[in-house]
């Protein structure tokens, strides 16, 4: 029996996506499949998965739409185990990761949904805001409590959701904010999705830098859409309004032009998202039902 289905959407990666498949190897679990939905245009990765066909169960989709939640649902749909998960071809796994996600469902037949935060490869977390304390994820807190490749389903769940929305994510206008969604569309019918600040995954902390500066725009737009789209009261939605202008005006003072322009792309990002006139609460689109299959 299949217990884990991790399925990884890849593009212009090599050594990252090694470096991952050897911290899944490293947790010792004969219960886990890895799914590959390679997106690259060339056949880089067909000799890098090769030594890892004896040792894990490797599937390799072929994918020519570069869209991170496209190959998401394309590799759902190929998935065998009872729980499901979305990691980040830059991700890494520590130690014994899959044993405590395994006992936390087991333990609570109820649990449908288990995130965690991001760790920075220096120690501490990393990739956004994190609340300190864990419990139920709400309309309120989701914010802080999600993100893709910490994110942990039941399959039959992640099924009946569609997925992800194919009109979120990266390679679209709205580039973040798709875990989020997906986690709010099964808890406002009430499914029970519970954040662990302590089930942490490793990933590079891209804030501040210049691939973040380039990325603002589309990943505000993401979370002002998602915000708007789950009719969140203001006191949710302003703090994200308000906190990018602060960071704007305090990068400004420091003479920090790189850090001003991530902070006001940010903001000009969540306005747009937010302002989109699809963003009304429960527009969900599935992305698994009546879609073609690719080519594999």
């Amino acid at each position: 029996m299949i217990q884990f289905s991790l399925i990884v959407a890849t593009r212009g990666r090599t050594t990252e996506l090694v470096e991952f498949l050897d911290s899944v190897m490293a947790q010792r679990r004969e219960d886990a499949e890895v799914i590959v939905v390679d997106q690259n245009e060339d056949g880089r990765l067909a000799p890098l998965l090769a030594p890892y066909t004896q040792a894990l169960r490797i599937t390799h989709l072929r994918s020519s739409i570069a869209r991170a939640n496209h190959a998401r649902n394309l590799g759902l749909r190929q998935a065998r185990g009872a729980l499901v998960s979305f990691p980040d071809d830059d991700c890494l796994y520590p130690p014994g990761l899959l044993d405590r996600v395994a006992a936390a469902f087991a333990a609570d037949p109820a649990l449908m949904i288990l995130t965690g935060p991001a760790e920075s490869p220096d120690g501490g977390l990393g990739s956004g805001r994190w609340r300190v304390e864990g419990g139920p994820i709400t309309a309120a807190n989701a914010w802080t409590s999600v993100i893709e490749f910490n994110l942990w389903l039941r399959r039959g769940l992640a099924l009946r959701l569609g997925g992800y929305d194919e009109t979120m994510g990266p390679g679209t206008g709205l580039g973040s904010a798709e875990g989020n969604d997906l986690v709010l569309r099964a808890v406002t019918v009430g499914h029970k999705a519970i954040y662990d600040p302590t089930l942490r995954i490793i990933h590079p902390d891209k804030r501040l830098s210049e691939v973040a500066v380039a990325r603002a725009w589309l990943y505000g737009g993401g979370l002002g859409f998602a915000l708007r789209r789950h009719s969140v009261p203001a006191s949710v939605w302003m703090p994200f309004a308000i906190r990018p202008i602060g960071g704007l005006l305090l990068s400004l003072a420091r003479l920090r032009p790189r850090d001003a322009a991530y902070y006001g792309m940010t903001f000009l990002g969540r306005l747009r998202g937010f302002a989109r006139r699809d963003a009304t609460s429960g527009r969900i689109r599935p992305a698994i039902e009546g879609q073609p299959e690719e080519e594999r």
